[in-house]
Parts: structure tokens; C-alpha cells; sequence
């Protein structure tokens, strides 16, 4: 066929959206981030209320903090469901989203984490693990997470990148892909605290402009602190 000729042949193919399973044939790294949205919890702090579906400057809370994730253009976003993961789902239909359900939500948050690395794409470069209720963080932030984490990948495969304001640690914390295995054993079931903690040479802490990092609706007092 010669080299002109395979060209060709693949420019369709790229076209069809099919260059993650290409560079998955030829062993190539896809460097790109997966912003792993966690929207599986119970929201019992919070009452009778499912936290994701208040109301936020016209969207719901769930809507205006992945619409900010989207715009920031990091990678391939994945969205974990299981409490009312119908409702979710039918609120997402129409996002540029994959959505995977979770079965295991009520055992705890790192089941959610889980679910949404097993989902992400093979090679991503790292997994933006992303609350699901914090819609004040800007595309502009999470931009600026992602360009600090590619920076510290340049010298650490290991690297960990977690955002701080005035001394206090926020989310979305972001982890190479050199932890899916870790993160896929890890028995504690509030987070990847213990990868964090058993990292701390590779873990780089990036002050933030303001506070949105810092603040989510855990409760209702939270909530209403979201419009101040």
C-alpha cells in the first residue's frame, strides 16, 4: 500500500473518533486528563434533599459545576451515578458525558472513584478526581490545575496536584495514571487520602486565586454560602 496510501486509510478512521483505540493498538500514551465527577453520593448532611438538583444561578448545582469542568477542556469527563441514578442520568442525557453507575455508592466515596477510573479511558495521563458540588470553581481553575499537573508530570510519572487556599487543602485533587492500581485496591472508603499520604515526596500543592476550591453544599449552611 506504501506510507501515502496508510495515511489516507487512517484519516477517516481519526475522523470517526477512533484515535484513543489507535493509540491504545500502537501502546501510546493519551495525554489527556479524566475528570472523574462524583454524583453517586446520598447527600445525607443534607436532609431529604439530594444536594445535586438545588438550584444555582438557573442550572441545579450538579449542571453548573460540570458545565465549568467541560469549558475547561482538560480531557474525557466521566460521570459516576448511583443514588438516584435515573434522574442523574436523564438530567445528563444530553451533556458530552460518559456516565457508569456504581453500584457500591453506599459503601463510600472511593467506590464512586473507582467506578469512574475503571471507566476513564486506558493510558490517560491522570484521573481530576472532581466533587460533584462545587460550582464556583472556573474553567480558568480547573485549567490551571490541569497545566500544573502536566508540568510536575514532566519530571514525576508520579505526580499528585492538589489545590490550596490560604494554607487549607481543596478539591479537585489530581492523580497520575501511574495510581490507577492503587487507587483500584484501596479498602479505606472516604477518598484517596491514603494515597496522598503515602506520596507526599510526588504530591505538589498549588496556591489558588480564591477560594472556590474550598467550597462545596455539604450541608444547607453551606449551600446558602455559596451565594454570598
Amino acid at each position: 500500500m506504501g506510507l501515502r496510501g496508510l495515511v489516507a486509510g487512517l484519516i477517516p478512521y481519526f475522523c470517526q473518533g477512533h484515535f484513543a483505540n489507535f493509540t491504545s493498538f500502537l501502546n501510546l500514551p493519551i495525554v489527556k486528563l479524566a475528570p472523574i465527577i462524583l454524583a453517586a453520593g446520598l447527600s445525607r448532611r443534607m436532609g431529604e434533599k439530594n444536594k445535586l438538583f438545588l438550584p444555582f444561578l438557573g442550572k441545579t448545582l450538579l449542571e453548573a459545576t460540570l458545565e465549568n469542568i467541560l469549558a475547561a477542556e482538560v480531557g474525557e469527563t466521566v460521570v459516576v451515578l448511583g443514588h438516584e441514578a435515573v434522574r442523574v442520568e436523564d438530567l445528563l442525557k444530553n451533556k458530552p458525558v460518559q456516565m457508569v453507575e456504581n453500584p457500591l455508592y453506599e459503601m463510600g466515596m472511593t467506590t464512586s472513584i473507582q467506578a469512574g477510573v475503571l471507566a476513564a479511558l486506558d493510558g490517560v495521563a491522570g484521573y481530576m478526581i472532581c466533587l460533584a458540588d462545587m460550582p464556583l470553581i472556573s474553567p480558568a481553575e480547573y485549567k490551571l490545575l490541569a497545566d500544573a499537573f502536566f508540568q510536575q508530570l514532566k519530571m514525576d510519572e508520579k505526580a499528585i496536584v492538589q489545590p490550596i487556599y490560604q494554607g487549607q487543602r481543596g478539591n479537585p485533587v489530581i492523580f497520575s495514571g501511574q495510581y490507577k492500581a492503587a487507587i483500584l485496591r484501596l479498602k479505606y472508603m472516604e477518598g484517596c487520602k491514603p494515597i496522598v499520604q503515602e506520596n507526599r515526596a510526588h504530591l505538589i500543592q498549588i496556591e489558588m486565586p480564591g477560594d472556590a476550591v474550598l467550597r462545596d453544599a455539604d450541608d444547607e449552611a453551606a449551600y446558602q454560602k455559596l451565594f454570598k
